[in-house]
């Protein structure tokens, strides 16, 4: 057999060191009956963004790298389109597996099923029922391009189910990105940045900030901005900024916010970024992932979103969707500031264990 794995983007590198970690261990078992390619699309092409990930997650270096950089989102998709066609009809594969929601996922799943090659979808199911966001399109059409769905959570299967997804087709997994941060957990104890940045445990809140959708519009962006300074007066807010809000800083002249409690820093590699995030009081994002990452460390998380494909971290109670709406955005964070943390009876989700990409390979490798 023989799989050829796609990642592109910061958000997929977390999600497939462990599926190639499980594959070599299935070998190792197996007399390497999996063989398997790596393809980096180069859809982040910032060092930071991938070459640090790949050396944090323990990631080896990609056979394969495509390069195809930055643009619209039609045009980063037709230009892996093009360049991973060529992979395919080179290399042959059995299967093509890709991960998460990035242009690359939905490019690399067009080419395959195009050429009649079965798809693996990792992360399959997860809806936000906003079509306003590029990564609803993608998940969606991959969705239904996919031969083999692995999803996260049990709402993901009744998504799935709903759009007509055969159940054959669909394996409740547990959440991959899962699998990364608790098996990194402890190494990033090593991490010295919170000396680096003179921060304490629960003294300083985290922010990310990169949605089109926040950072794009001047408007929504200084609504978060607003609500941020006023944060900032009661607690220190540390903001590593991607290299597309630190671009849309400086064309609406926001040069201010380094100013006050809020500290801007360069995009982080992943042990360094968990370090922070762990001894956090609380984070502020409009991330997927870090809903996530948040619940399994019980982390207090405020969603920059009006809507979120993760609502099992609202359900678990670390999760509050505030919108860019400055108002809610200060009135839930004084709520956190003036509540002491309660881990009391925390539990993970069902199968969020770490062995999410053992059981994916595990279905894989019964494939004919």
């Amino acid at each position: 057999m023989k799989i050829v794995l796609v990642a592109g983007a910061r958000p997929n590198f977390m999600k497939i060191a462990p599926i190639i970690q499980a594959i070599k261990k299935y070998n190792r078992q197996h007399k390497n009956r999996i063989r398997w390619q790596l393809v980096h699309t180069g859809q982040h092409y910032d060092y930071i963004m991938s070459k640090v990930f790949f050396k944090d997650l323990e990631i080896p270096q990609p056979d394969i790298y495509l390069g195809v950089g930055s643009g619209t989102h039609s045009q980063q998709t037709a230009r892996v389109m093009m360049e991973f066609e060529k992979v395919l009809f080179r290399e042959k594969p059995n299967l093509v597996m890709v991960v998460g929601d990035v242009n690359s996922t939905l490019a690399a799943a067009l080419s395959a099923a195009k050429l009649n090659i079965p798809i693996a979808h990792i992360e399959a199911g997860l809806r936000s029922y906003d079509r306003r966001m590029p990564e609803e399109i993608n998940r969606v059409v991959v969705d239904v391009l996919a031969d083999y769905l692995f999803t996260p959570t049990i709402d993901a299967n009744e998504n799935l189910k709903k759009e007509g997804i055969p159940k054959e087709k669909i394996f409740l997994v547990g959440d991959v990105m899962v699998d990364t941060l608790l098996k990194l957990k402890t190494k990033s104890q090593k991490s010295k940045i919170l000396r680096k940045l003179n921060l304490r445990r629960g003294e300083y809140a985290l922010l990310t900030l990169h949605r089109p959708s926040n950072v794009d519009y001047e408007e929504n962006f200084l609504k978060i901005i607003s609500a941020l300074k006023e944060i900032s007066r009661r607690i220190p807010i540390v903001f590593p900024a991607h290299p597309r809000t630190r671009k849309n800083m400086e064309k609406f002249k926001m040069g201010r916010i380094k100013e006050g409690g809020i500290h801007l820093l360069e995009p982080l590699g992943y042990l360094d970024f968990l370090q922070l995030m762990m001894n956090s009081k609380f984070v502020m994002t409009d991330s997927g992932g870090m809903q996530e990452e948040t619940t399994v460390l019980n982390i207090p998380c405020l969603t920059l979103r009006d809507t979120t494909e993760r609502p099992m971290t609202i359900t678990q109670g670390t999760n509050i969707l505030v919108g860019n709406d400055t108002k809610k955005i200060i009135k839930e964070a004084e709520k956190i500031l003036n509540k002491n943390r309660d881990s009391d009876h925390f539990s993970y989700p069902a199968l969020w264990d770490g062995k999410a990409a053992e059981r994916i390979v595990s279905v894989i490798a019964t494939m004919k």
